[in-house]
C-alpha cells in the first residue's frame, strides 16, 4: 500500500508527484502506446508550477488574464492530461483511461480546442515554443495598450515546457533569438534537460552548451541540478518572474522515466511503454500500489483541489480590478471586451480604396492600400513581414514598430524568421485579442508551411500575405518564382487560399479573410501590375466571396468555359474576345478560391460551371494538378508543370505558354475533337 503520510506538506508532495507518474505510467501502459519517460521526469517541475505558481481557473479555462501554459514537447501529453484531471479541469478519468483512443478527449498529442485547459496543439517540436513567444507578445502588446498606471487588466505571464528535440529544431532558435530581442520578460521556459532523444543519448547529435546559446539570444539562463528538487524549481521559477526585461530559460536536469528501476535514464522509455512488468517494479520503487492502476489518493485529490480555489479567487479578484478599470476607462474596457471576444467594429471596412479601371496595379500594392484603411478602423490589426515588409506592403503607416519599450506598435519585424513567424502568428491568436497577419513570398511558404498547417488544424484567424505568386516575379530565377505552391496550399485542409485578379478583388478578399474566424487565409498576391477591371461592365468583386463567379458571359449557351485565378484571369479575357471575333462563344469565370467555391450550394456550382458544358480551360501560372476537378475529362489546364527561369518577368509567361494565344488554340482544339 502507499507509505504512510505524515501529514507534512512533503509527503503530501511526494503523493502528488507521484501521482503525476503513475496515471502517465498507466495511460501510455493501457494504450500500448505513448511516452511515458519525459512526464515522469517532469513531474515534480510540473507540480510546483501548476500548483505554486501558475495563474490558472480550472473552473473558467478561457479566463483572459490566466497565465499561459505550453506543453511544446507535445508527446509528453499524459503530463498535461494528469495535471489537468488534478487540478479540476472538465477531463475525467475515464479520459484519461482512454488516452489515445477513438473519441477521447486525450489524443497522443495535446490538441487546442478538443481537450479543456489545452492552450495549442503540440507535437511537431519546436511549434509550440514558437506559439508560446507569440502568446508572451500578445500579453506585451495588449498591456502596453490597456493598462493604465496601476490599473493593470493584463499582467499575466507565458510558460513553456520543452526539450531537447525542441531546441534541435531550427524554428526554436529563430523564435529564440526573436523573444530575446524583443526582451519578452514574462516568457519562462523550463528547459527538461534529461540528456535522451528517441535515438540515444543526445550526445550523438547535440553537443552545444545550451546555456550559452541562450545568454547569446540575450535570455536570463538559470540552473535546477537536480529534476526532484522542489524548493529549487519554485526558487528558480520565483527568481524568473522578478526579471522585467529578459525571457528565461530555467535548466531543469532531469532524469527521463525517473523511478523505474531498469529504464530511467534510457532511450527506450521515450517513446514505448514500460511494460507490465516494469510498471509494477516502478510503482513497487516509488511506494506506490502497484497492482491499482489509475490510483489517486485521496490527499492528492485535495491538494490538488487547491488550484480550483486559488483560481476561482484570483479570477474573482480580477473581475473586480476589471469592475473598477471599467468604471475609470468605459471606452478602454469595451474596446477591450471587443478584442478578446474577436469582435468587428462597426464600420470596420468603411473607408477602403476604390480602385478604378484604366490604371494598372499590382494586387500586393492594392493589398497595401487596403490594409492601411483596414488598420485605421480595427485597432487590433497586428503583423508585419520576414523581412519584406517594402515588397509585401505590409507595414501600417499610421502605427509604429513593435519593439522592446515599444509594444503598443503594430509593425512586426519578424527578421528572416519565416517559420518563427508563422508559428508566432499562431501564438498571437491563441491568446485573442489581436488579429495578426504575416507576409513573405509565395515561395517561401514552405519555410513556414508547418506552422500553416498547425494553424489550420488548430482552426485560428491568422491571415498570411504571400505576394510574388508567380513566375512573374521574373529575372531572380526559378529559386523565387513559386509554381508549385498554390496546390501545396490548397492541399491544407482548413486553410482558405485566395488569389484575387485585382485591385477591387483583393479588397474583397481582405475583407473575407477579417470575417473568417474559424480558420486561416492565405492572400496570394502579384508582383507585377494587373488591369483593374471596370466593375460598370463586370460583376461586383464581392462575389469572390462565393470563391468562384461568371465575370464575363455570353447571349445564350457558351461554346466552352475559361476559368482563371489572379493574372491569368486577364489572360481569359483577352482570349474570350479573340474567340468571340472568330465567332467562338466563350463564359469567363474567375476563381480566386477552390475552398470558398467548394462552401457553395451545388445549385450554385452548376450555375456558373454547366455540367453541360464540357469543353472548359484553366489558365493558371502554376502546377496543373487539381484543377482536372473543375474542367473535368474534356478539358484542359494551361499551367506551368517544371520549374521557371530567369529572365523579365513577361518574358517567362510567355515563353511558358501563359498567354491568350494559348488559351485560344487549345480551345479550339477541344471544340474540334469534340
Amino acid at each position: 500500500m502507499v507509505k504512510s503520510v505524515t501529514g507534512t506538506q512533503r509527503a503530501i508532495d511526494g503523493l502528488c508527484v507521484n501521482t503525476i507518474r503513475t496515471l502517465a505510467m498507466d495511460a501510455v501502459q493501457a494504450a500500448n502506446s505513448g511516452h511515458p519517460g519525459a512526464p515522469m521526469g517532469l513531474a515534480a517541475a510540473a507540480y510546483v508550477l501548476w500548483t505554486r505558481v501558475l495563474k490558472h481557473n480550472p473552473r473558467n479555462p478561457d479566463w483572459a488574464d490566466r497565465d499561459r501554459f505550453v506543453l511544446s514537447g507535445g508527446h509528453a501529453s499524459m503530463l498535461l492530461y494528469s495535471l489537468l484531471h488534478l487540478t479540476g479541469y472538465k477531463l475525467s478519468l475515464k479520459e484519461i483511461k482512454n488516452f489515445r483512443q477513438w473519441g477521447s478527449r486525450t489524443p497522443g498529442h495535446p490538441e487546442f480546442g478538443h481537450t479543456p485547459g489545452v492552450e495549442t496543439t503540440t507535437g511537431p517540436l519546436g511549434q509550440g515554443f514558437a506559439n508560446a513567444v507569440g502568446m508572451a507578445m500578445t500579453e506585451c502588446h495588449l498591456a502596453a495598450v490597456f493598462n493604465r498606471g496601476s490599473q493593470r487588466i493584463v499582467d499575466h505571464h507565458t510558460y513553456v515546457m520543452c526539450g531537447d528535440g525542441d531546441l534541435m529544431e531550427g524554428i526554436a532558435s529563430e523564435a529564440a533569438s526573436m523573444a530575446g530581442h524583443l526582451g519578452l520578460g514574462k516568457l519562462i521556459c523550463i528547459y527538461d534537460d534529461n540528456k535522451i532523444s528517441i535515438e540515444g543519448s543526445t550526445d550523438i547529435a547535440f553537443t552545444e552548451n545550451v546555456a550559452a546559446r541562450f545568454r547569446a539570444y540575450r535570455w536570463q539562463v538559470l540552473h535546477v541540478k537536480d529534476g526532484i528538487d522542489l524548493k529549487a524549481i519554485e526558487g528558480a521559477l520565483k527568481e524568473a518572474r522578478t526579471e522585467k526585461t529578459k525571457p528565461t530559460l530555467i535548466v531543469l536536469r532531469t532524469n527521463i522515466a525517473y523511478g523505474s528501476p531498469n529504464k530511467q535514464d534510457s532511450h527506450g522509455a521515450h517513446g514505448a511503454p514500460l511494460g507490465v512488468d516494469e510498471v509494477a517494479l516502478t510503482k513497487e520503487n516509488l511506494g506506490w500500489p502497484k497492482n491499482k492502476k489509475f490510483f489517486v489518493p485521496e490527499q492528492v485529490r485535495k491538494e490538488f483541489g487547491k488550484s480550483a480555489d486559488k483560481g476561482r479567487k484570483a479570477e474573482a479578484a480580477w473581475n473586480k480590478k476589471f469592475k473598477a478599470y471599467a468604471k475609470k476607462y468605459p471606452a478602454l474596457a469595451k474596446n477591450w471586451q471587443a478584442a478578446i471576444a474577436g469582435t468587428l467594429p462597426k464600420q470596420w471596412d468603411g473607408g477602403l480604396p476604390t480602385f478604378r479601371d484604366g490604371k494598372a496595379i499590382a494586387t500586393r500594392a492594392a493589398s497595401g492600400q487596403v490594409l492601411n484603411a483596414l488598420a485605421e478602423n480595427l485597432p487590433t490589426l497586428i503583423g508585419g513581414s520576414a523581412d519584406l515588409a517594402p515588397s509585401n506592403n505590409t507595414i501600417i503607416k499610421s502605427s509604429f514598430d513593435f519593439q522592446k519599450d515599444a509594444y503598443a506598435g503594430r509593425n512586426i519585424r519578424f527578421g528572416v524568421r519565416e517559420h518563427a513567424m508563422g508559428a508566432i502568428l499562431s501564438g498571437m491568436a491563441l491568446h485573442k485579442g489581436v488579429r495578426p497577419y504575416g507576409g513573405t513570398f509565395l515561395v517561401f511558404a514552405d519555410y513556414c508551411r508547418p506552422a500553416i498547417r498547425l494553424a489550420a488544424l488548430m482552426k485560428q484567424p491568422v491571415t498570411y500575405v504571400f505576394t510574388h505568386d508567380s513566375v512573374a516575379v521574373g529575372e531572380d530565377g526559378p529559386t523565387h518564382q513559386p509554381v508549385e505552391h498554390l496546390a501545396v496550399l490548397r492541399a491544407i485542409p482548413g486553410l482558405t487560399v485566395i488569389r484575387p485578379a485585382d485591385a477591387t478583388e483583393t479588397a474583397a478578399a481582405w475583407k473575407v479573410a477579417l470575417k473568417t474566424t474559424d480558420g486561416p487565409v492565405a492572400l496570394i498576391l502579384s508582383r507585377q501590375s494587373l488591369p483593374v477591371l471596370d466593375r460598370s461592365l463586370y460583376p461586383s468583386a464581392t462575389a469572390l466571396a462565393k470563391g468562384a463567379y461568371i465575370l464575363s458571359d455570353t447571349e445564350g449557351k457558351p461554346d466552352a468555359i475559361m476559368i482563371g485565378s489572379g493574372s491569368e484571369v486577364a489572360v481569359c479575357l483577352e482570349a474570350q474576345k479573340i474567340l468571340a471575333g472568330q465567332g467562338v462563344s466563350v463564359r469567363v469565370v474567375s476563381m480566386p478560391s477552390w475552398e470558398l467555391f467548394e462552401r457553395t450550394s451545388p445549385k450554385y456550382k452548376d450555375a456558373v460551371l454547366p455540367p453541360e458544358v464540357s469543353i472548359r480551360v484553366a489558365v493558371e501560372a502554376g502546377i496543373s494538378m487539381g484543377w482536372d476537378r473543375y474542367v473535368g475529362a474534356h478539358g484542359a489546364v494551361i499551367g506551368i508543370d517544371r520549374f521557371g527561369a530567369s529572365a523579365p518577368g513577361a518574358t517567362v509567361m510567355e515563353k511558358y505558354g501563359i498567354k491568350a494565344a494559348a488559351a485560344v488554340a487549345r480551345t479550339k482544339e477541344l471544340l474540334k475533337a469534340k
